[in-house]
């Protein structure tokens, strides 16, 4: 898995895949990303809607990689 904090916009999660449990059940899911807002603006939270463009928001990058 790697998170990373983009310039001036949301957190991208890359996930390799692997298996997961949701409501008690064990489940296979394949590579994807999400992006979680890190403005606290965004309309759809926890996920990114692109509000950080229009608030101007300001943050510097950063990545972590977990393996």
């Amino acid at each position: 898995m790697k998170i990373i904090a983009t310039e001036n916009a949301s957190l991208s999660i890359k996930i390799n895949g692997g298996k997961i449990t949701k409501d008690g059940k064990e489940e296979n899911i394949g590579p994807k990303t999400i992006y979680l807002c890190r403005c606290g603006g965004s309309k759809n939270k926890p996920f990114c809607d692109g509000t950080h463009r229009s608030i101007s928001f300001h943050a510097e990058s950063a990545e972590i990689e977990i393996e």
